[in-house]
C-alpha cells in the first residue's frame, strides 16, 4: 500500500491557528419572510441610499415601511408568495467553493458566508463565529462581479464595523488579511458568460432564427451616475459588457447592454435600461431577445422578477418576438471551480505570511509634527 499524501501529512492534524485561513464569502442576502421586509429595507436604505441620495436619516424608517408594503404586494400578490432563491443558491456557491479549495488546501481553509442584510449571517455574527473557531487569518471575498460602493463597499464597511468591536487594550484577533474586490475582467468569467449565451441560443433559438435576428441584452447592475465621489460600478460594468460583447459580436450582431436600474426619483441612472435595450434591438430587426444577467453571479429578485416584468411589458407591445430569460451563473460547477481558483494565490500568501499583531490602542497617534 502506497502512503497517500494525507497519510504522510500528520503535521496538519493539530493545526495551530497560524496555519489556517477563514474565507469570508459575502453576498447581499434576501429576506425570505415577509415580516422582515421593513427591517431589511431600512438597513438597505441606511447602507445604500445614503451613499448617493440627499435623504435625511429620519425618513428611513417610514420609507422602509412604505417600501415593505410595495414589496409585500409585489412578491405576495403579483407573484404568488415569491420567495427569493438567492440565499439557497449562495449556500450552494459557498459549499462548492469550499469543496474546491479543500481539495487543494485540506482543512486549513474553511469558507464562511455573510449576508449584508440577513441575520443570522450578518458580518458581525459570522466574524464572531470565525474568531471563536480560532482563525486569525482572513480572506474577505465578496462574490460580486463588480466592485462598487453598493457591493463590496458595503461589505467592507460592515466588516470594519464588526472588526472594530474589540475590547480596549487587547491586540486584534485578526493577524493577516487579504481581499478580492471583483471579477468583472477575469477571462474565465468572460468566456463562461459568452459560452452560456451561445449554448442557450443553440439549444432554443438557432433552428428558428438567423443569427442577425437574435438580439442579446447583457444585463448589468444599474448604477447611479453620482455617488458622492464613491466608485459606483459604472466603469467596471461597462468593461465587463464590452468584453463579453467582443466574444459574441461576430456571430450575433445585435447586442446591447441593459441596466437593471431601481426606479428611484431624482436619481440619474445608467442607460439604456433593460427594457429600452430590448426595444432598440427589436427596432433593428431582432425577432428573438435573450436576456442574460452578466453583472450578477447569484439569482435575486432583480434578475427574476424585474426581468419577468420587462418581458411581460414587451410581450404586450411586441407579441411576435420570442423572449428567453437566462439564469445567472449561480452554482455552475465551472464557475465555482474558477471562483475557488481566484482565491488560491491569496490563501497561499496568507498561509506563508508572518502574523502581525495589531493593537487598536495605538491608532490615532500618528500625527507627527516636526
Amino acid at each position: 500500500m502506497v502512503a497517500t499524501p494525507e497519510k504522510l501529512d500528520h503535521k496538519h492534524e493539530h493545526l495551530s491557528s497560524q496555519e489556517r485561513v477563514a474565507v469570508l464569502l459575502m453576498g447581499y442576502g434576501e429576506v425570505e419572510s415577509y415580516e422582515d421586509f421593513a427591517n431589511y429595507n431600512e438597513q438597505a436604505l441606511n447602507l445604500l441610499t445614503a451613499k448617493f441620495a440627499p435623504v435625511p436619516t429620519w425618513i428611513y424608517p417610514p420609507l422602509a415601511r412604505l417600501l415593505a408594503l410595495f414589496d409585500r404586494h409585489e412578491w405576495g400578490h403579483t407573484h404568488h408568495d415569491f420567495i427569493s432563491p438567492h440565499n439557497a443558491i449562495f449556500e450552494k456557491q459557498r459549499a462548492g467553493i469550499e469543496k474546491n479549495l479543500q481539495e487543494k488546501w485540506g482543512d486549513r481553509v474553511q469558507v464562511f458566508k455573510a449576508f449584508n442584510f440577513c441575520a443570522p449571517f450578518l458580518p458581525h455574527q459570522v466574524l464572531t463565529e470565525i474568531k471563536n473557531q480560532g482563525f486569525d487569518k482572513l480572506l474577505i471575498y465578496p462574490l460580486l462581479v463588480v466592485d462598487s460602493i453598493f457591493t463590496s463597499g458595503i461589505a467592507i464597511e460592515q466588516v470594519n464595523n464588526a472588526l472594530s468591536q474589540v475590547a480596549d487594550g487587547e491586540e486584534h484577533w485578526v493577524k493577516a488579511q487579504r481581499y478580492i474586490p471583483s471579477f468583472y475582467n477575469e477571462p474565465a468569467y468572460i468566456d463562461l458568460m459568452a459560452h452560456l449565451v451561445e449554448e442557450k441560443i443553440n439549444a432554443d433559438l438557432a433552428n428558428a432564427y438567423l443569427p442577425s435576428q437574435i438580439g442579446i441584452v447583457l444585463m448589468n447592475h444599474g448604477c447611479p451616475h453620482k455617488a458622492k465621489g464613491f466608485t459606483s460600478g459604472i466603469t467596471e460594468s461597462q468593461i465587463l459588457y464590452d468584453l463579453v460583447r467582443d466574444k459574441l459580436i461576430n456571430r450575433y450582431p445585435l447586442i446591447s447592454v441593459g441596466w437593471l436600474n431601481h426606479d428611484t426619483p431624482l436619481i440619474e441612472w445608467t442607460q439604456p435600461n433593460a427594457e429600452q435595450a430590448a426595444k432598440n434591438l427589436i427596432q433593428l430587426g431582432a425577432k428573438a431577445i435573450v436576456f442574460m444577467p452578466i453583472g450578477f453571479a447569484t439569482e435575486n429578485h432583480e434578475t427574476l422578477l424585474d426581468v419577468h416584468h420587462i418581458i411581460h411589458a414587451l410581450e404586450k407591445k411586441h407579441s411576435d418576438v420570442g423572449y428567453v430569460q437566462m439564469a445567472c451563473v449561480n452554482d455552475d460547477p465551472k464557475f465555482l471551480a474558477v471562483a475557488a481558483e481566484w482565491a488560491n494565490s491569496h490563501i497561499a500568501e496568507l498561509l506563508s505570511e508572518e502574523a502581525t499583531a495589531v493593537n487598536p490602542q495605538l491608532a490615532g497617534h500618528h500625527h507627527h509634527h516636526h
